[in-house]
């Protein structure tokens, strides 16, 4: 069945760096910055802000340890400084201008014309300052008659292991299943102009039973007296619309979904089948003038689970994921184009399977946006810090309801992973801060968000939790479906000794997916790449351990679904599906006979 709301939500959110919370008035600032390394951290003495130039020159949002940033540069360089000078367009002049980051990894100051403006630490969220106040308004200041913001950012990415750092390597040197480190930009850059008070967030919470969208906003500044326009539309084609009057910084409104024409009176459910998606455009005016515009998305989507199952939408769910590090050869953590990403979930498609969870990355918002319009179910995961005292829980905490409250929106994730294998939280099993720490986790997100689930420790030792995740990768299916036949034997161990619960908790009922397995690995002759229990010879052994491997669970009549590892070959850890450079180790379609249930 076609998909009706690509069309619209593809053809316009799609140029946006934010499709997901999109305003037309923006400038894209990626491409060629100046740069410069300070490994001295001499910069803030010498006020490197002040600085006419940088030697060097950066592709962003390219990492400096990418080839794609033109540098290509491995090594250490803990403290990295940015410098661009733009001028301001036409449109833009007289407007409330914000400067935008996807993601800096991991601490950033930022200054514009030489003056401070906003400092933000966690790598991979987003953080945005107005800059109208400091720009130049003497004309006589003003080069050439044009207005100008001189940015400079400084990022620090210290390698320590008690902050956010997932699959980037604490070493220089990349080892086991963790790879080369991401240093400052990596994501977009964007400028964006607003007439006056900007809404900084929608939340929008489906309910289908009821046949209702709740939205509630927040708004940077303080609406005395105010009102808000909005407009519901299905496929470009206006369903509903409506208006409401607003004081204060927030505002709350609900939105009856369904068609009131007759003959168009269906309810558009979000499937992987059918990613159905509803436009919504929102105007704020106060004292008789537009303050914002956004044009924002939601699908009517309900995951929930009842019993030891998983439902989708009121339905049974079979889970069929693949685990996605969200890795290029030449690009690291940053996708090469929107091309990429769409390529990589059409892949995954594909190959069979219904969903993918993203190991130990926060993707950029296009990323989750496409995986809306295409169809694929997500699971997002917290990048890991790896070890526990105040400075980690102090660190974590903020980053991941940054990452929730930015990704609330989107109907293609349905679970939420705090934590995976006990990584940051190793003494999980019996230490009673860890588990605190971990059930705060799981409680913060259900505050957050009550309509997804959780898998707060994902792979074993888990506390607190929606979800049974089971980490092992025994190498034989027939053995697998031995071992798991016995769902009571099961719950006390996993292959690698690891409890299943932390003491003082226990399986509850809870649907049990085995969310890591496989890591299949072809022989290279290449010592130091890997896979789980050695490499098999050729595409023969490999389809035929693959899918001895995937028929034992398919059996277990009490899982919930699985999550094979992995898509693809990431740079020493060669236990994929695909190569590096996106190219599949057997037939696709063999593959997916495989794992299409």
């Amino acid at each position: 069945m076609k998909n009706e709301s690509m069309a619209y939500s593809a053809g316009i959110n799609a140029k946006g760096p934010r499709p997901d919370f999109y305003r037309d008035n923006f400038i894209l600032l990626n491409g060629e910055w100046e740069f410069a390394f300070d490994d001295k951290a001499v910069g803030l003495k010498e006020d490197w802000q002040l600085k006419e130039h940088f030697e060097k020159r950066i592709n962003v949002p390219f990492c400096y340890q990418s080839k794609a940033s033109g540098i290509g540069d491995i090594s250490a360089h803990p403290v990295v400084w940015y410098k661009r000078t733009v001028e301001i367009p036409e449109k833009m002049l007289g407007k409330n201008l914000w400067l935008c980051f996807g993601a800096v990894d991991y601490e950033a100051t930022v200054w514009i014309n030489g003056k401070f403006a906003v400092k933000h630490k966690g790598g991979h969220t987003p953080f945005q300052v107005q800059i109208t106040d400091y720009l130049e308004t003497d004309t006589a200041a003003l080069k050439d008659g044009r207005q100008t913001a001189a940015i400079a950012v400084r990022a620090f990415d210290p390698y320590d292991v008690n902050i956010p750092r997932g699959k980037q390597h604490w070493n220089i040197a990349t080892d086991r299943c963790w790879y080369t480190a991401t240093t400052g930009i990596w994501q977009d850059v964007w400028l964006e102009a607003v007439d006056g008070i900007r809404i900084n967030r929608v939340k929008i919470t489906p309910d289908i039973d009821l046949k209702q969208a709740h939205v509630e906003l927040f708004m940077d500044g303080d609406i005395p007296c105010g009102r808000i326009d909005w407009n519901l539309k299905f496929s470009n084609r206006c369903i509903r619309e409506g208006a409401i009057s607003v004081k204060g910084k927030s505002a709350l409104f609900t939105i009856d979904v369904e068609e009131e024409d007759p003959i168009n009176n269906n309810l558009r459910l979000w499937s992987c089948e059918n990613p159905n998606l509803y436009d919504l455009e929102i105007s704020l005016s106060a004292d008789g003038r537009q303050q914002d515009k956004v044009l924002t998305y939601f699908g009517m989507r309900k995951i929930e689970v009842q019993g030891d199952k998983i439902l989708l939408n009121n339905l049974p769910l079979y889970q069929r994921l693949v685990l996605d590090q969200g890795y290029w050869p030449d690009t690291l953590l940053t996708p090469p184009s929107d091309e990429a990403i769409i390529e990589d979930i059409e892949l995954i498609k594909a190959l069979g399977f219904n969903g993918a969870r993203k190991h130990q990355k926060i993707e950029s918002a296009k990323f989750y946006y496409y995986a809306d319009v295409l169809g694929l179910l997500v699971w997002e995961e917290m990048p890991s810090a790896y070890k526990f005292d105040d400075v980690e829980i102090g660190n974590l905490i903020p980053e991941w309801i940054e990452a929730v409250e930015r990704d609330y929106n989107h109907p293609c994730i349905i679970t939420w992973v705090p934590f995976n294998e006990s990584w940051g939280v190793r003494d999980i099993l019996h230490n009673k801060e860890q588990q605190a720490f971990a059930r705060s986790l799981y409680y913060i997100t259900k505050a957050l968000d009550k309509t997804r689930l959780v898998s707060t420790n994902d792979g074993w030792e888990m506390v607190t939790s929606d979800i049974c995740g089971i980490h092992d990768y025994v190498g034989d299916g027939g053995k697998l479906y031995d071992k798991y036949l016995n769902k009571d034997e099961l719950l006390a161990w996993t292959a690698v000794g690891k409890m299943l619960y932390s003491r003082g908790h226990r399986y509850e009922g809870q649907p049990v997916i085995i969310s890591e397995f496989g890591g299949v690995a072809f022989e290279d002759g290449n010592d130091k790449s890997w896979g789980y229990n050695g490499k098999v010879a050729g595409e023969e052994q490999f389809l035929k351990r693959v899918d001895g491997l995937v028929k034992a669970i398919e059996k277990l009549e009490y899982t919930a679904g699985y999550c094979y590892t992995q898509l693809t070959d990431v740079e020493q850890e060669t236990n994929g599906l695909l190569t590096a450079d996106r190219k599949p180790k057997a037939e696709i379609q063999k593959l997916r006979a495989i794992f299409e249930k």
